[in-house]
């Protein structure tokens, strides 16, 4: 009865505060109340939902070490206030699914999408089954996570989810480390990657990854 509560309350503060009215060049995202509650009712977007509000703890060093795997797209907000973040995770649920078949078409899937953290700060893996190493610095008080490879180096946030970790970038710097890894890069799938997001103020996409 409290979490029904409590959805219901964030449905009527998304509209208070147009979270649930956001539109992309293809049409609204949220089309009023109706598609907030639509998204709220997916059993993922309440989990979001409310690891948003009650806050998650920020991913230490110790915690990223390890292998994770691809699990599917991931998105987030940048905003720090609950009830933004809130809003942020019911409309990322569903840019997540506007990536998804583009991430399928440029061959990213769990079996050939992975990353590896290592004790002494190294990392490697693979994109789509490109390879991917180098060093890594985590900064524990903000979330910032930095790749640095022999050909580049970007910044990255990780985010703490119910079921693993999501790594997170800007838009345009997922973009350029798609188009670095790929020959393709002026595949129209690659540049529809980076136009999701666009109309969107501080989002952030990239990977949910799991152990």
């Amino acid at each position: 009865m409290k979490k029904n509560v409590t959805i219901v309350a964030l449905a009527i503060g998304l509209m208070a505060t147009g979270c649930g009215t956001l539109g992309t060049g293809e049409g609204n995202v949220g089309g009023g109340l109706g598609a907030v509650i639509g998204a709220i009712g997916n059993g993922q977007a309440i989990g979001n939902v409310l690891s948003s509000v009650i806050g998650l703890d920020k991913v230490t060093e110790s915690q990223l070490r390890g292998s994770w795997r691809y699990a599917g797209p991931g998105c987030a907000f940048s905003s720090e206030k609950a009830l933004a973040k809130a809003g942020g995770e019911v409309v990322a649920v569903q840019i997540e699914e506007k990536l998804k078949p583009n991430y399928d078409k440029f061959g990213i899937s769990q079996s050939n999408t992975y990353i590896q953290f290592n004790e002494d700060r190294s990392f490697s893996g693979k994109v789509a089954g490109k390879p991917l190493s180098g060093q890594y610095i985590l900064d524990e008080k903000t979330g910032q996570l930095t790749l640095k490879t022999l050909l580049f180096s970007m910044n990255a946030h990780v985010k703490r989810e119910t079921k693993g970790i999501s790594i997170l970038f800007e838009s345009k710097k997922l973009l350029t480390l798609l188009q670095t890894l790929s020959a393709l890069s002026g595949d129209q799938t690659i540049q529809t990657v980076g136009e999701i997001s666009k109309n969107y103020d501080g989002i952030r996409i990239g990977f949910d990854m799991t152990r």
